[in-house]
Order: C-alpha cells, then sequence, then structure tokens
C-alpha cells in the first residue's frame, strides 16, 4: 500500500479526481438500482433523502478541514462549495451580484454531459438539488437563503444549473 504522504502532489491530485469520479459514478450506480427495482419515482424520494443527511456532513466536514468559520455568511459558503466533492469534476462558478447575493453555476456537470452524450433527456434533478444546496448552505450559516434560478427539468440556458444564496439578517 502506498502511503499518500510518499505521493507526489500531481499524483495527489490525480487520486482526488478519481476519488470524486468514483464517487459519482456510485451515486449513479445506486440511483439506478433504486430506480430499477422501486420506479423512478420512489428512486428519487430516496435521492432527496441520502442528500438531505449527506449535504450537512460533508458541509460540516469541509468546514472542520479547511476553517471555515461556522455562521460565516456567503463568503464562507462560496469558499466551502471550492471543496465538494464533484468540485474538482465539475466546472462551476460562483457570481456576486449587485446586490449582495452569491450565484451558484454549474457550467459542466458530467451527470448531465454524459446522459446528452447517450442521447437521453437531462437528469430531473430539480428537486434533489433544492434539498442538496438548501441543506449544504444552512449547515454553512443557517441564515442563508436558497433558491433555484434553473436545475432540469427546466430548459438549460448557459449553464447545467443555477442556484441563488441570500443571507438573512439575524432576528
Amino acid at each position: 500500500m502506498i502511503e499518500l504522504s510518499q505521493m507526489s502532489r500531481e499524483e495527489l491530485v490525480r487520486l482526488a479526481e478519481v476519488y470524486a469520479r468514483n464517487w459519482l459514478a456510485h451515486d449513479g450506480f445506486w440511483f439506478l438500482a433504486a430506480e430499477e427495482r422501486l420506479g423512478m419515482e420512489s428512486a428519487m424520494d430516496l435521492d432527496r433523502e441520502s442528500w438531505r443527511r449527506f449535504s450537512p456532513v460533508e458541509a460540516k466536514r469541509i468546514m472542520e478541514a479547511f476553517a471555515i468559520p461556522a455562521g460565516g455568511g456567503l463568503q464562507a459558503l462560496e469558499r466551502a462549495l471550492c471543496y465538494r466533492l464533484y468540485a474538482m469534476i465539475n466546472r462551476q462558478q460562483a457570481v456576486w451580484t449587485r446586490d449582495g447575493a452569491l450565484e451558484f453555476r454549474m457550467i459542466e456537470c458530467r451527470v448531465q454531459a454524459a446522459r446528452r452524450r447517450k442521447g437521453l433527456p437531462d437528469f430531473p434533478c430539480k428537486s434533489v438539488g433544492i434539498v442538496e444546496y438548501a441543506e449544504f448552505a444552512a449547515a454553512i450559516d443557517p441564515r442563508i437563503r436558497t433558491e433555484c434560478l434553473s436545475c432540469p427539468p427546466d430548459p438549460a440556458g448557459d449553464c447545467y444549473c443555477s442556484w441563488r444564496f441570500t443571507l438573512n439578517p439575524a432576528p
């Protein structure tokens, strides 16, 4: 077994990319198995529940690993989004709006790109994404509110999906 401390920077980056791709493939295969056995509606219910549980755990682990402060607002969320499992394999962009909101866009999505290459329609992930992004953001800072600007089955524009995050003042 090779020790991580023995690996070069290039090998570590490649390993992180392999881990991210493998995780995404496993997630996809799990969903397909659930869909085949239980049908699309039940598979979507399970997927939403899985993301409801996983997203806050992912956020908290990222915060701990990269010293992102709890309650750090939209700046903390912007940093944390860069460390998500799929951030290395999907091209994404965070943009600050004039009104102080943070808009996050998935420019390239490996899942949707693969479906398009196979001639399949986009996966209708909006209901899952609403749970995923809202739970992730709330774990960073409970004051953050999440709005879906677009996500399949919505028609795609210049990105696969886009999200708007705003900060509600503390009560």
